[in-house]
C-alpha cells in the first residue's frame, strides 16, 4: 500500500494543530514587485544603455504596451490563489514541479544537501554510532507518525507542518517528465535498509512482539552486515539513482523487466524507514567528510531516499532528499537526535542484545546484461561529474553570533555582507545572489528568494575595497546595506518577494499571448543567474553542511552562524572554491576590524571630552 499525497498533513494530532489556521500565500501587488525587481537589477547592469532597456521594460509593464497583459496575468494569479484547488498556496504545485520533480539533472549534486554531524567521542565505530543514531531516528519518527511532535512556531505564529510526513518511509520515484514521491504506511514498514560496499540489506527495527530493538540489538545486526559484506558488490544497483532522472527511469524499467525480484527489491528499499549507508572509509578532515556526505562514491547510496551516512571511524552525517521538504524539518530532526543522544535522553534499551534476532536479509537483484551496462554507465557518468567539482570549507573561529550581536547587527545580514565582499574581492564585480527565505508561515509554504545583492551592498563592497576610504564612510554604507537586506528578507518571508511572483505571472501566459518585454530583457535572466546560491542552516551539533552550485558559473555557499564561530562550505565547477573561502576569511576579519577601529576611535573621542 502506498499513501497518497492528498491524504497526508490532514492529521488531527498536535503536529497539525495550527495547520488549518495558517494564512494563504499572498499575491504581491504588481507595482511593488516591478519596482523592487528593477532596483535589484542595478548592480548587474553592464552599462547605462542596458539599465535604460530594463527601465523601459518595467515601464511597459507598469503603464505602457505590456500593462494590460500584466494586469490580466495578475488577475489570473489572484483567481488561482482564491480557487479551492490551490488549497491556500497558488505556488506550491508549480514550484514542486519546476524546482524538483520535473528537474532532470542528477539529484546529486544539484538538489540534495548534506549535514556533517559533530563527532561522538563515546561512539567511534560505525555499528555503535549508527545504532545510537537509529534509536534517535525511531524516537523522532514516533513523534512524527503519532503526530505528538509539537509544531514549529515563531513570533508570528505556527509554521506549516505539511512536509513532516515525508520524512520517513518515503521515496522519490523517477517518472517520465515529472517524478513522484511515495509514502508507505509506517505501521507496516519498520525495516531499515543498510548499504555496505554497494550491497543492500534489511532488518526490522522492532521484534516479533512489536517491541523496538535496543541499541545493542541494532549494533549486533550491523556487525552481522559488516561480516557479510566483506567484498564490494561488482554491480552496485544504487549507482543508477545517481544519474540523470530520465536515464535512471529507463534503467529502472530495464531492471524491473529483467526479473520480478527486482521490483520487490526496490519496494523494500523505497518503503524503508530510512537508508543507512555504512561507508568503509575513515575521513579525517572536514573536507574529507564533506566530499563523502555531499557526493560519496556513487555506489554505496540510494539517492532517492533520506539517508544516514556513517563511516568506519564513527563520523556521521545526513543526506537530504530535497524534493518533498526543505532543510528546516530535517535540521530539527538531526539536531534532536544528536543533542538527545549526547544528553542521554534516548532510551537505548538493554545493554546486551537479544539472542533471537536472526540475520539481516540481503536485498538481491537479478541483473541482465543491459542492467549491468546501465550500472556501469551510471558509475562512469557520476565519476565524471564529481571530477568537475571542487569543495572548500572555512571553519572561521574568529567570532560568531555573540560578537556580531555585540556590534548591534543582525548575524545573517552581517554574514551576507561578508559573502558579498568575498565574491567582489575574487571577481571584481557583484554577484546575483540567492538567499533562501522560509515561507512556512503560510500553508504549504516553502521558500522565497532574498536578493541579497543590492545597490547598497555594491556601494559597501566598493567602499571596503577603496584603500584610501574612510571607515566612517564604509560603516555608513555597511549600515545602509544591512538595512536594505533586512527589509528584503522580511518582505520575502512575508511572501512579498520578486522571484516567485514573476514566476507565477509568466506561468499564466496563454498560447498566442506575446511574452512581455520584461521577460525578454537580458537583465531578467542575468539578475537571477544565481552566481551565489546561499543559505543558512545553523546548529552547534553540525561541523559543516552544504550543497551544490545552481548555475555553471556560480557557487553553492552554505553557512552556519554559531555562537563563537562561522562555518562556510563552498562548492563549484572548479571556479576556485578554495580561493573564495580564502576571501571569506579576509572579509570576515576586515569587517570586524573596521568595527573595532571605529569603536576605538569613538572611545578615544569620548575620553577627550572628559578631560
Amino acid at each position: 500500500m502506498i499513501l497518497k499525497a492528498s491524504t497526508l498533513a490532514n492529521g488531527k494530532g498536535k503536529l497539525f494543530e495550527g495547520q488549518q489556521s495558517l494564512p494563504s500565500l499572498p499575491v504581491p501587488a504588481l507595482e511593488q514587485t516591478l519596482k523592487k525587481y528593477l532596483r535589484s537589477t542595478v548592480p548587474h547592469q553592464a552599462n547605462e544603455q542596458a539599465l535604460e532597456k530594463t527601465q523601459a521594460a518595467v515601464e511597459s509593464a507598469l503603464s505602457g504596451k505590456d500593462h494590460e497583459l500584466f494586469m490580466t496575468l495578475q488577475k489570473r494569479l489572484q483567481e488561482r490563489a482564491a480557487s479551492p484547488e490551490s488549497d491556500g498556496n497558488w505556488l506550491a504545485s508549480w514550484w514542486n514541479t519546476a524546482a524538483y520533480m520535473s528537474y532532470r539533472d542528477p539529484v546529486v549534486p544539484y538538489v540534495s544537501y548534506f549535514y556533517a554531524h559533530k563527532d561522538d567521542k563515546l561512539r567511534t565505530t560505525a555499528p555503535k554510532r549508527a545504532s545510537a543514531l537509529l534509536k534517535g531516528v525511531l524516537a523522532f519518527r514516533k513523534l512524527v507518525e503519532s503526530e505528538e511532535l509539537a509544531p514549529e512556531k515563531t513570533k508570528t505564529g505556527y509554521l506549516c507542518s505539511g512536509s513532516y510526513p515525508w520524512m520517513f518511509n518515503a521515496s522519490r520515484i523517477p517518472v517520465k517528465g515529472e517524478d513522484e514521491a511515495v509514502k508507505y504506511p509506517a505501521d507496516k514498514n519498520n525495516h531499515v535498509v543498510v548499504v555496505r560496499k554497494g550491497r543492500f540489506y534489511e532488518f526490522d527495527l522492532v521484534d516479533g512482539s512489536g517491541k523496538e530493538l535496543s541499541a545493542a540489538d541494532i549494533e549486533a545486526q550491523l556487525d552481522k552486515i559488516l561480516a557479510q559484506a566483506s567484498e564490494p558488490e561488482s554491480t552496485p544497483v544504487g549507482a543508477l539513482t545517481s544519474d540523470n532522472r530520465d536515464k535512471w527511469l529507463s534503467s529502472r524499467e530495464t531492471l524491473m523487466s529483467a526479473s520480478p525480484k527486482n521490483k520487490e527489491a526496490l519496494e523494500r528499499i523505497q518503503s524503508a524507514v530510512i537508508v543507512l549507508c555504512l561507508d568503509d572509509l575513515k575521513p579525517v578532515t572536514r573536507e574529507d567528510s564533506a566530499w563523502q556526505l555531499w557526493y560519496g562514491d556513487g555506489k554505496n547510496r540510494f539517492y532517492d531516499k533520506q539517508q544516514l551516512i556513517v563511516f568506519d571511524n564513527g563520523k556521521s552525517g545526513y543526506m537530504g532528499e530535497h524534493s518533498t521538504m526543505d532543510g528546516t524539518p530535517t535540521l530539527r530532526m538531526n539536531d534532536f537526535i544528536i543533542q538527545a543522544i549526547a544528553a542521554n535522553k534516548i532510551d537505548m534499551g538493554a545493554s546486551e542484545p537479544q539472542g533471537n534476532l536472526g540475520t539481516p536479509k540481503p536485498i538481491g537483484f537479478e541483473l541482465d546484461a543491459k542492467s549491468k551496462d546501465a550500472v556501469k554507465q551510471s558509475i562512469s557518468n557520476f565519476e565524471a561529474l564529481k571530477a568537475k567539482h571542487d569543495l572548500s570549507i572555512l571553519d572561521f573561529q574568529g567570532y560568531g553570533k555573540n560578537a556580531i550581536k555585540a556590534y548591534k547587527c543582525s548575524p545573517d545580514a552581517w554574514v551576507q555582507m561578508v559573502i558579498q565582499l568575498a565574491f567582489f574581492k575574487k571577481h571584481g564585480h557583484p554577484a546575483p545572489t540567492y538567499e533562501s527565505a522560509q515561507t512556512r508561515k503560510f500553508k504549504w509554504g516553502r521558500t522565497e528568494t532574498i536578493r541579497s545583492c543590492s545597490p547598497e551592498s555594491q556601494a559597501f563592497v566598493e567602499a571596503m575595497q577603496d584603500p584610501v576610504g574612510r571607515d566612517e564612510d564604509r560603516y555608513a554604507k555597511f549600515q545602509a546595506a544591512v538595512k536594505q537586506h533586512l527589509n528584503y528578507a522580511t518582505s520575502a518571508a512575508d511572501g512579498q518577494g520578486v522571484d516567485r511572483h514573476l514566476f507565477g505571472l509568466k506561468k499564466l501566459l496563454k498560447d498566442g499571448e506575446e511574452v512581455p518585454a520584461l521577460y525578454k530583457d537580458e537583465a531578467f535572466g542575468k539578475s537571477s543567474n544565481w552566481q551565489l546560491s546561499t543559505s543558512q542552516i545553523s546548529s552547534e551539533v553540525f561541523s559543516s553542511w552544504g550543497y551544490g552550485e545552481v548555475v555553471p558559473d556560480g557557487y553553492g555557499c552554505a553557512y552556519a552562524i554559531k555562537g563563537d564561530s562561522l562555518t562556510f562550505t563552498v562548492t563549484s565547477l572548479k571556479l576556485g572554491a578554495g580561493e573564495l573561502t580564502h576571501y571569506l576569511n579576509e572579509a570576515a576579519l576586515e569587517l570586524r576590524e573596521m568595527h573595532d577601529r571605529l569603536a576605538k576611535a569613538r572611545e578615544a573621542e569620548s575620553g577627550k571630552g572628559k578631560l
